[in-house]
Parts: C-alpha cells; structure tokens; sequence
C-alpha cells in the first residue's frame, strides 16, 4: 500500500526504542515507527521520517497511535508446537520424574477422559499464556479424540482468542495390543482419521495470505501410528495443499523404536515415507543424526526445537547449530504444558540460547539468533512468509516489552539481547491481524480471571475423576 494515500484508520506505534524488523537488512531502528493499516503493516522506519499523510493523519486524529518508549517492538513471535490440552495436567505427581516413554505411559489414562469442554477451556488458557509471553502464531497438535472430542472444539476456543493457529489434526492408530506404546482405548480407526482430516480441510482451512486458521494433518509419531497412516496422510496432505508434522528422534529410546520395528534411523524412516520436504516439519529431532541433517537441509524440512521439554524429560541437547548450518528450518516450540510446565515463548527463546551453549560453547547461539528462530525461524517451519519480520505487506502481528522494570534495569546498553539475556518478561502491547490484543499488560477483550477459574476447576475434575473413577 503506497504510504502516502491511507485507505483506512491507521494504526501508529511510534517511538519504540528500538524496532527489530527481523527484515532482510534486519534492521534494529533506534526511536522506531510501525504503521498498520487493516490486517497488514503500510510502513516502518524512523520516526523522524513518518511520511506525510500519516503525520498528517496523526495531527487531524484520523489515527489511532501508541507511545512506545521504554519498549522494544519487534515481531509477533510463532510457536510450532504445542499440545494446548495438556494444560490440564501441569506437575501431575506420577509424571514429574520420567523420561518420555513413561511419561506418557502415566498420562494416557489421564487423557482419556478429556471432553470438548476441556479442550475449549485449555486452548483458550494456553493461548491466553502464549499471548502473554510475545506469542501471536501458534501451531496446536491434538492427537487424542475421546469422548466426542473434535478438533472444531480447538479450532472454535481459538477463534474467539484472536491468535494465528495452525491446527494440526493429530492421531494414533496403533495401540498397546499391536505394539504400539498409548493404550488401545485412546486411538482411532485409520480410516475413520483419513476421513475426519478431508473433512477438517474443508471445513476450516485457509490458505491465503494472512490467513488467520490453517489445518495441518499430524499423525503423532512413529511408535503410535502405522506406515500405511503415515503414507496415505502425506498423499492426502499435498493433493489439498496443506502442511505435515509429528515427532521424530525425540529420545533414545525414540531412536531404538524406530531401529527396531522399521530397521532405519528415524530420518530414513521419515524419508522412506515421503515425510521430508518444506511442506513437513517434526517436533524435537534432538537426536537426529548427521545424515538425518544433510537430508533436511536438502529438502527444506523444518524442525521444531522445543528446549524445556527436552530437559524436563532428559531427552537430551538438539544439535541445532549443525541443523542451521545445514539449512534445516529451524523454529521453537513449547511442547505441551505438561512436559514443559510453562508456555512462555520469550523465556523458550532464551533457554534455546542457554541449552545450546551448554552443549556446544558460548558462541553457540547469540541472543539475536534465538529471537531469529522464534519469529523468522518458526514462520519458515509453519510455511509462511507473510509473518516473522516487520516490514510493508507483512501481516501486522507485532508485540512489545517494556524494559523499564527491575528486570531489565541496567540492561539498556544493548535492549534487544536484553530480551533473551535477562528475565523474560510479559508482553506490553501485543497486536494480531493488526487488532489490540493486550494493552498495557492486560488483555482488551477477555475476561482472564474467570477462564483461569473453570481451567481449574476442570484440571482438578480431570486428575481426581482418573485416580477415583467411582467420582468421575
């Protein structure tokens, strides 16, 4: 849109600090201004070089503006995994010490009792804490449908939040009794899955620029899902045009599955399948090996690097500096609630930073690398390039933080890396679709404290109902 003629009430932030654009330049403009205009970003620059008509615009209040100083405004940040439901069963005592395989061996029962309301409540919940932490795209992986579960239920809790969502439909196929590791209660028939994902599409799916809702087809991992699923999901997903993700070579015990039943590594397995190609991207990969990562830097096969949850279930150190020197796209992910705890992707993007150094040396990932993943980074993973970066066209999701709290105090010599150096902090002003989400702190149109509430009050009917079934 030519800055000069604007069509419709424009939105000015003005005399940020610092804006980082994480454009081509990725340029970092210091008393920085971001003009929005509907669902996209008209201008930024400095703001001694406001074009005209927006001056002009401020002066006769055509404009809505947003003072930013003490602030750092930059890139909505985009998270590419997550399992939103699991919000519900945060710090369960029998899974509070366990590696991957047991840790869900303790959950599957727990899970099998979600309803559509707890699905609605918890998509709702985690979002709210995903916004809060700088997030505005968020992909959502729900494999387990009991109960008359739908993904509907996500996708709807979703709309009503206002955040970018690519939902991804999730499943598992092949239970305890065929060798699989969830028990035969909680997964589905294959053809039953095929069905529900061409529906799905159609339903929901948007493929255009700035599309708010996308759906992904997510069969969950090697150890819960049959070949045959995994193929005829891949030839489904590229006939309607739409993204492919699961996990892969989380843990050892992942790596030794695959060794064992398929005979391959899980890069060859993922290969072998047609999982590769910048269409596909898996969760974790923290044990990929060097020629799972020359296979995904050649064919554009994204990761998502998911930190805490590694290390809150031991799983190991991703070797994400090889991936990227590779080409591997590469984005963060806060896993699910209850392998993580915490959903706060601005403090994923500085454990990303740590965990690396402590595996590889601290000039293994700087700040700004860390923050290039969580926006650039994570827009590539989920196939898009019309999010990431602030620049005229992209679409206007653009957060800040405050820097002027004890948290930060000291820390102006250089505000950007501050970011990931020091505390992580709550989003200022978080802007989605070029609307208001959270002003000040404080969400403008949800009602926080009483979605907080029947979150509760659900977790705890969830855990109690499955320890004392004559309750439920």
């Amino acid at each position: 849109m030519n800055a000069s003629t604007p069509t419709t009430r424009p939105l000015i932030l003005r005399h940020a600090d610092v804006v980082l654009t994480m454009d081509a330049q990725r340029r970092e403009i210091i008393d920085g201004t971001v003009v929005a205009e509907g669902p996209a970003i008209a201008w930024v620059g400095p703001g001694a070089e406001l074009p005209a008509a927006y001056a002009e615009a401020l002066q006769a209040g055509r404009a809505e503006t947003i003072d930013l100083q003490g602030h750092v405004l930059m890139p909505g940040l985009v998270n590419t995994h997550h399992h939103m439901y699991q919000s519900l069963t945060r710090a369960v005592p029998e899974a509070q010490d366990a590696e991957l395989f047991g840790w869900l061996t303790s959950l599957y029962p727990l899970w099998a009792r979600l309803t559509p309301e707890m699905i609605r409540v918890s998509t709702q919940t985690a979002m709210a804490e995903l916004m809060l932490s700088g997030c505005t795209t968020s992909s959502d992986h729900l494999y387990l449908f009991p109960n008359g579960v739908r993904l509907d239920d996500s996708i709807e809790a979703a709309e009503g939040m206002g955040m970018r969502f690519h939902a991804a439909r999730g499943s598992m196929s092949v239970g305890r009794s065929q060798g699989g590791l969830p028990p035969d209660e909680v997964v589905e028939q294959e053809h039953a899955i095929l069905a529900d994902s061409e529906r799905l599409i159609g339903r929901w799916h948007d493929p255009l620029r700035h599309s708010m809702r996308r759906i992904v087809l997510a069969p969950c991992s090697p150890f819960s899902v049959s070949r045959a699923l995994m193929r005829e999901s891949a030839v489904l997903a590229r006939e309607r045009g739409v993204s492919l993700h699961t996990h892969l070579a989380e843990n050892d015990n992942d790596v030794a599955y695959s060794r064992e039943k398929f005979g391959m590594t899980p890069a060859e397995y993922a290969e072998d399948l047609g999982w590769v190609g910048p269409d596909v991207w898996h969760a974790h990969c923290v044990k990929l090996d060097a020629a799972g990562i020359a296979l995904f830097g050649r064919t554009g096969t994204g990761v998502a690097h998911c930190p805490c949850s590694n290390m809150r279930l031991a799983s190991g150190i991703a070797p994400i500096g090889a991936m990227r020197r590779a080409g591997v796209p590469v984005g963060l992910g806060v896993d699910g609630s209850a392998s993580n705890d915490g959903a706060h992707l601005l403090g994923e993007a500085r454990q990303a930073l740590l965990l690396q150094r402590v595996g590889y040396g601290p000039a293994a990932m700087t700040a700004r690398e860390a923050l290039e993943i969580a926006t650039l980074g994570g827009a590539r993973v989920l196939g898009r390039d019309d999010i990431g970066a602030l620049a005229p066209g992209m679409s206007a999701d653009l957060v800040a933080f405050d820097l002027r709290g004890a948290g930060h105090a000291g820390a102006g010599h250089d505000p950007v890396a501050a970011l990931v150096f020091c505390q992580p902090g709550a989003v200022a002003l978080s802007i989605i679709n070029g609307r208001v989400r959270i002003r000040d702190g404080a969400f403008v149109d949800l009602a926080l404290v009483p979605l907080l509430a029947q979150h509760r009050a659900l977790a705890r009917s969830l855990c109690e109902g499955a320890r004392h079934p004559h309750m439920g």
